[in-house]
């Protein structure tokens, strides 16, 4: 990932909207949900659904598939990973193995 992609990303998550129907996608993940599933759970008419799963789609955050009549739209989770990678790789120090562990024996400095 590069600063250009991961500023996209931010920007397309920037919108609430955006947010709620990416972290929605990734509670339903890997089946993901269709449009109106979509719009029912976060009560949205669907022309303004339709506009924001269109600009996360562009921005790669979404896939979609069509079935039948219906569009599934899915999380992409490797995107979101490598955007979590790309936050962290430089976490404390260079040694982003460290980020999360509370242990005693973390790479934490110690008094």
């Amino acid at each position: 990932m590069d600063k250009e992609l991961a500023t996209t990303l931010f920007e397309s998550l920037a919108s609430g909207v955006r947010l709620d129907v990416f972290r929605l996608l990734v509670k339903h993940a890997p089946d993901g949900l269709v449009a109106g599933e979509i719009a029912s759970a976060l009560a949205l008419p669907a022309t303004n659904l339709s506009f924001h799963l269109k600009a996360m789609t562009y921005a790669g955050l979404v896939t979609v598939t069509q079935e039948g009549r219906f569009l599934r739209y899915r999380a992409n989770l490797s995107v979101m990973q490598a955007l979590i990678d790309y936050l962290t790789a430089e976490c404390c120090a260079g040694q982003p193995d460290c980020c999360f562990d509370t242990s005693p024996s973390s790479c934490r400095p110690t008094d």
